[in-house]
C-alpha cells in the first residue's frame, strides 16, 4: 500500500507534493524523471521487503507507480509464464501490461491504482480497481496532467485551490460523498473504479474495462452455500499474502465475525483482533459482542475505549485528511482504531465492507422491494418508456430509505426543495433487489465506504482488505436468485454459512452497524456553535434555506435526521478552513 503522485512537466515543488502523502508509505520515498515527466512514490513494504520492490520501478522501457496490492500475483506468474526477477507485485503488473498492453486488468485480483508510463509510446496509462477500493484523482486543463491518491497533492502542484464544482456539491449532500467522477473541486476528477486512462501528451481518454456482470444461475440453496463458501476462504486465503503481520478489525457483528473466523482458521498461529468501544452511550458499544466472538476463535484481543476527547480531538485533525467534506462518521472511530493497530506494529488488517450490500444486509432493500411489488408489474427493469417515471419514484424513495429515518410528506417536500435530481445509474434487464445492490456498489461502496476505509487506514499507514470484495464473490451473488438471497431474514446465505463458525448469539443478533454517539459528542462539544458555524458560512455562499437549517439542527438535538445535520455542518466546518 503506498501513496503516487505525477505529472507530466517538471514540478519545482514535487517534493512537497509528495511529502503531503508520506503517511501513505513512510518506507521509502522516491521520485523519478522521465522524458520531462515527474514520477513520485511514497512505500508502504508489504510484499517483498527488499529495495529492490521499491518504486517507481522501471523494467526495458516501462516505468510504473502502483499503490495497492495484487492478492493473485504468484498464480498470474504460473498462468502466463511470466518471467520475473522481484518477488514483489509490482513488477507482474509490468509484465502483464508488456505482455497483453491495456487488455490485462481483468487478471488481476485485488486493490489498485497505478500508473503505467511507457517510454516507447510516450503515453501515461493509469488504471483503477474494480470496486474503487484505491484513490486516483487527476487534473488535465491547458495540457497540465497531474495525478495523485490524494487531492492535497494535486493542490500543492497547482498552487492554488479551485472553486467548487457545484454537482459534486450536490451529490455530497445526497450521499455524503462526491460521486460519479467528481471531486469537491472544479477540474479534480477522479478516476471511476473499473476504468483506465491514456493520456498520450495530447490527448486524454478514458475508458471502461469492467462493469459488474449481473445474472442468473440456476444454483439450488446447498450448491450456492457449496460455491460462497469455497470462494469466501479463498478470498481470505489470498488476503493473507504478506510479507508482515495482518490482524482484523472485529465489531462483534456478523461480518467482520466470520472473515476473524475464518482468518484464524487459516493461519497456524493466534491471530490479532481490535476492537472499539465508547465510554459512555453504552447502547453504541459493541465491545462484549466482540470479546465473545474473540474467545470463541481464541485470540489474541484488543479493546480500545473511546471518550468525547478523543472523538472531538480526532474529529479537529479529521479535515486535513479527507481533502473536502465527507460524511460518514464512521471515519473517526474507524481512525482512532487504526492508529492504535499502527502503534502496535501492525501493517495490514482485514475488515468486513462490503457484506451487507452482496448479501442483503439492509432492512432498507426489503422495504424497497415491497414498494416494487406494489408500484411495478414488471419484475425486471427494460429500457422502456415508462424508465424515467420509475427512475423518479426510486430515487426519491430509495435515497431517503438508506438514510435510516422516514420523512412526513412535508419535510420530504422541504428536503427536496433544496437540491435537485440526480440521475441514477441502472443496469439493462435485472431484477429490482439486484439492482438496488448495484446502486450501493455505484454509490455507496465507490464513493463513501472505500474513501471511509482508505483514508482512515492509510492515515496511520495500516492497508485495510476487504475479502467481502473480491470480485468473484460479488459476481457468484449477483448471479444467485432473489428468492434464494431473501430467505426469511436478512443475509439469509451468510447467516446460513457463518452457524458453522460463530455462535448463534452473535449470527443472529440485531444488526447495529459501525455507529458512535458522533453527533451527541458533537452537540455537547460546541452547542449552538454548530448552527452559528454553518450561518456564518451561508452568509458568504447563500447555499442553504436559513430556515431549513434551524429545522435539522432542532431535529439532530432530539435524534432525528442526524445525518442531513451532520453533511451540512461537515461543509460548513471544510469550507470555512478552505475559503475563509
Amino acid at each position: 500500500m503506498c501513496g503516487i503522485v505525477g505529472c507530466n512537466y517538471k514540478a519545482n515543488n514535487f517534493s512537497k507534493a509528495i511529502d503531503l502523502i508520506t503517511h501513505r508509505g513512510p518506507d521509502n520515498q522516491s521520485i523519478l524523471s522521465v522524458d520531462d515527466n515527474l514520477l513520485g512514490h511514497t512505500r508502504l513494504s508489504i510484499i517483498d521487503l527488499n529495495e529492490e520492490a521499491n518504486q517507481p520501478m522501471k523494467f526495458d522501457n516501462v516505468v510504473i507507480i502502483f499503490n495497492g496490492e495484487i492478492y493473485n500475483y504468484k498464480e498470474l506468474i504460473k498462468e502466463h509464464n511470466l518471467k520475473v526477477v522481484t518477488k514483489s507485485d509490482t513488477e507482474v503488473i509490468i509484465r502483464l501490461y508488456q505482455k497483453y498492453k491495456y487488455d490485462f486488468l481483468n487478471y488481476l485480483n485485488g486493490m489498485f491504482s497505478f500508473c503505467i508510463y511507457d517510454k516507447n509510446k510516450k503515453n501515461f496509462f493509469c488504471a483503477r480497481d474494480r470496486f474503487g477500493k484505491k484513490p486516483f484523482f487527476y487534473y488535465y486543463k491547458n495540457k497540465k496532467f497531474i495525478f495523485a491518491s490524494e487531492i492535497k497533492a494535486i493542490l500543492k502542484l497547482l498552487d492554488f485551490t479551485p472553486d467548487i464544482d457545484n454537482d459534486a456539491l450536490i451529490g455530497f449532500f445526497r450521499f455524503s460523498s462526491p460521486i460519479y467522477n467528481n471531486s469537491i473541486y472544479k477540474d479534480i476528477k477522479k478516476l471511476p473504479a473499473g476504468y483506465y486512462l491514456i493520456f498520450d501528451g495530447s490527448n486524454l481518454k478514458i475508458n471502461k474495462y469492467y462493469d459488474i456482470k449481473i445474472s442468473d444461475n440456476n444454483l439450488d440453496e446447498k450448491e450456492a452455500l457449496n460455491k460462497i463458501e469455497e470462494l469466501f476462504f479463498d478470498s481470505v486465503r489470498l488476503r493473507l499474502n504478506s510479507d508482515v503481520e495482518v490482524a482484523t478489525f472485529l465489531s462483534g457483528g456478523v461480518d467482520s465475525s466470520l472473515v476473524s473466523s475464518i482468518y484464524s482458521k487459516l493461519s497456524n498461529k493466534k491471530i490479532n483482533t481490535y476492537s472499539i468501544g465508547y465510554d459512555e452511550y453504552k447502547n453504541y458499544c459493541e465491545l462484549d459482542y466482540a470479546k465473545i466472538v474473540s474467545k470463541h476463535i481464541n485470540s489474541n484481543h484488543n479493546e480500545i475505549v473511546i471518550s468525547q476527547k478523543d472523538f472531538i480531538e480526532c474529529f479537529e485533525n479529521l479535515f486535513d485528511m479527507i481533502d473536502g467534506p465527507f460524511g460518514d462518521s464512521a471515519i473517526i472511530p474507524t481512525m482512532i482504531l487504526s492508529k492504535k493497530i499502527n502503534k502496535d506494529g501492525i501493517k495490514v488488517v482485514l475488515s468486513g465492507e462490503g457484506s451487507d450490500e452482496i448479501f442483503l444486509g439492509y432492512d432498507n432493500y426489503f422495504k424497497m422491494l415491497e414498494y416494487f411489488n406494489n408500484n411495478f408489474e414488471k419484475e425486471k427493469f427494460n429500457l422502456t418508456k415508462d424508465w424515467e417515471y420509475k427512475r423518479r419514484k426510486i430515487e426519491n424513495e430509495y435515497i431517503f430509505y438508506s438514510t435510516g429515518e422516514t420523512f412526513t410528506n412535508g419535510q420530504l417536500e422541504l428536503f427536496l426543495k433544496n437540491f435537485k435530481k440526480l440521475n441514477l445509474p441502472y443496469h439493462i434487464n435485472t431484477t429490482p433487489l439486484k439492482q438496488m445492490s448495484y446502486f450501493d456498489f455505484k454509490y455507496w461502496i465507490e464513493n463513501v465506504l472505500m474513501t471511509k476505509i482508505d483514508r482512515a487506514t492509510m492515515k496511520y499507514s495500516l492497508e485495510a482488505r476487504t475479502p467481502f470484495l473480491d470480485y468473484r464473490l460479488v459476481e457468484l451473488l449477483f448471479s444467485i436468485n432473489d428468492n434464494l438471497k431473501t430467505g426469511n431474514t436478512n443475509k439469509y446465505l451468510l447467516k446460513k454459512i457463518a452457524l458453522k463458525y460463530l455462535p448463534k448469539e452473535i449470527v443472529y443478533r440485531r444488526k447495529k452497524g459501525f455507529s458512535s454517539p458522533f453527533i451527541e459528542w458533537l452537540f455537547n462539544e460546541y452547542k449552538d456553535k454548530l448552527l452559528s458555524d454553518i450561518l456564518e458560512v451561508n452568509k458568504k455562499i447563500n447555499y442553504f434555506n436559513e430556515d431549513f437549517v434551524k429545522f435539522l439542527y432542532s431535529e439532530a438535538k432530539e435524534q432525528r435526521f442526524k445525518q442531513h445535520f451532520y453533511n451540512i455542518y461537515i461543509f460548513a466546518k471544510w469550507y470555512k478552513r478552505t475559503y475563509l
